[in-house]
């Protein structure tokens, strides 16, 4: 399918856009401040070891202290063998090697944490995950470096050939070509581009990245912890060195400093594909050209409509996604499991889609609409399980349950697109609600009766609330306002405050 890459910059702002067949499918924003940390190798030093949980926090100089799990901890803090060599990996795209769930005790074999760690001692380690939401980052003394062809593993004996370089005779020469030239104790995952590079090209890359690492493992040993020993590329260039393949058509960006920048790149690393680098010069705005604004705008709400006339709705909690699917405004022709299956089918590439564009992670539960026979449960199954095979990210998938819900997770390494370009809502404070009028109305009298019994001798009563909750009180609750002042024996004066929030009132007496 036709491949294009955007890039749009606007001030410290650049996003990122992978489109295909015309279609938005992935978003990346880059604010210049709060870049991400994920390949960044920092010098850390451990601030506290928890047995308990069996990992330790590391500080590496960001705002929260890092987490580092047990199960994160590889050979080269060990006394052991490094990994046994194996010739297939599933993720060959990866940029940092994450080994899964967090264990929360040590795999057979392994000395617990406080066996590994203790506080003060100071450690090399790279950032899995960016800190997200309260949480601080996730951090592996794994190293991973990926260059352009190979990801680089000096902590690991491990060879890994992508399952999609399909030739018999390619896997053998590229497995040769590694074995001979990496590193004793270290190792190599080949990427799906390497399968039609020469031995001169992929040389080149891995002596690019020796070379990185000679200068991480330099730069540990003059600097104090916790320090920063390597940061990987800004948006851009790693959207080139990850995705910028032969299979796009071409790479359209809009700043000229960024276009030489990528230019210079790509003459480095790739120069075959230089010439499908182009400068936008439009008058009008990249992603409006393009028509990447607008489906910006109708991809990233709560509520989100199929052509059918059926939606989506997503919601995000810190524990989960849910995705429920809804039949909406489509009544169908036939019948009612007929017209179930059709907008259940058209939800799953929606859906799919969606987790791409959003950068949706962690646990994700797809209630879709209930289905009678076993057959069209399965065929949805398999065409959801089909769809996210174009997903770069790593998914586990359950089949659906018999109430119509699919468990599964998607592999998270940074914060969702729409909790990004979002802050939470000052009025309901990311709830989704706040309390009806009629509820804080109903809590004022109860107020007033506390305070009217505790304020004795004092004649009028104060009443500070939102101008929304003074309406109520002044027209529908009126009559019930009368009703305490009669009973209270005092004057109620209601005052409507704007800069008050609507959950917020003040009851007192003078």
């Amino acid at each position: 399918m036709p491949t294009e890459i955007l890039v749009n910059t606007t001030g410290k702002e650049t996003r990122v856009a992978l489109m295909e067949n015309g279609q938005l499918v992935e978003l990346h924003v880059d604010r210049g401040t709060d870049r991400g940390y994920v390949g960044n190798v920092y010098y850390g030093k451990v601030v506290r070891v928890l047995p308990g949980m069996q990992a330790a926090f590391v500080d590496i100089g960001l705002e929260r202290a890092a987490f580092l799990y047990v199960g994160d901890i590889f050979p080269q803090l060990l006394d052991h063998k490094h990994g046994e060599e194996t010739e297939e990996t599933d993720d060959p795209d990866m940029t940092v090697v994450e080994e899964g769930p967090p264990r929360e005790s040590p795999k057979p074999g392994q000395p617990a944490i406080q066996d590994l760690l203790n506080e003060g001692q100071e450690i090399v380690v790279q950032v899995a995950k960016d800190p997200i939401g309260t949480k601080g980052a996730r951090v592996t003394t794994h190293i991973t470096l990926p260059g352009r062809y190979m990801v680089f593993m000096p902590t690991v004996d491990h060879v890994g050939i992508s399952r999609r370089i399909e030739r018999d005779k390619d896997r053998r020469r590229l497995r040769e070509f590694v074995d001979k030239n990496r590193p004793k104790g270290a190792g190599f995952i080949v990427r799906t581009i390497c399968a039609n590079q020469t031995n001169q090209t992929l040389k080149q890359d891995m002596n690019y990245l020796l070379a990185t690492w000679d200068k991480i493992q330099s730069a540990s040993k003059n600097r104090r912890a916790p320090a920063p020993l390597h940061i990987d590329h800004g948006l851009v260039l790693r959207m080139v060195r990850d995705a910028f393949h032969d299979d796009v058509e071409r790479m359209v960006v809009d700043n000229p400093k960024l276009h030489e920048e990528v230019c210079s790149f790509m003459e480095e690393f790739s120069p075959d594909l230089k010439e499908k680098v182009h400068h936008y010069r439009g008058a009008e705005p990249i992603f409006d050209a393009f028509g990447v604004e607008t489906e910006i705008q109708r991809s990233l709400g709560r509520k989100v409509w199929l052509k059918s006339g059926g939606y989506l709705v997503i919601d995000q909690t810190e524990a989960l996604v849910s995705v429920d699917v809804n039949s909406g405004k489509y009544v169908g022709q036939a019948s009612l499991e007929e017209t179930t299956l059709k907008v259940n089918m058209e939800a799953v590439k929606e859906v799919v889609y969606q987790l791409r564009l959003r950068n949706i992670g962690g646990i994700i539960i797809i209630d879709f609409i209930d289905m009678d026979k076993e057959q069209n449960r399965d065929k949805v199954y398999r065409a959801l399980d089909e769809e996210l095979k174009k997903d770069r990210a790593r998914t586990n998938v359950l089949k659906i349950s018999e109430l119509g819900l699919v468990q599964m997770t998607r592999k998270r390494v940074q914060e969702d697109v729409v909790r990004y370009l979002s802050e939470t809502c000052p009025t309901c404070e990311g709830r989704g609600s706040v309390r009806s009028r009629q509820t804080i109305c109903f809590e004022i009298f109860r107020e007033l009766m506390r305070e009217g019994t505790r304020s004795l001798g004092k004649e009028t009563m104060y009443v500070n609330v939102h101008p929304s909750v003074a309406d109520l009180l002044y027209g529908e609750e009126f009559p019930m306002m009368e009703l305490f002042e009669a009973r209270l024996n005092k004057r109620i004066v209601v005052r409507a405050l704007q800069h008050l929030h609507p959950e917020r009132y003040e009851v007192y007496a003078r």
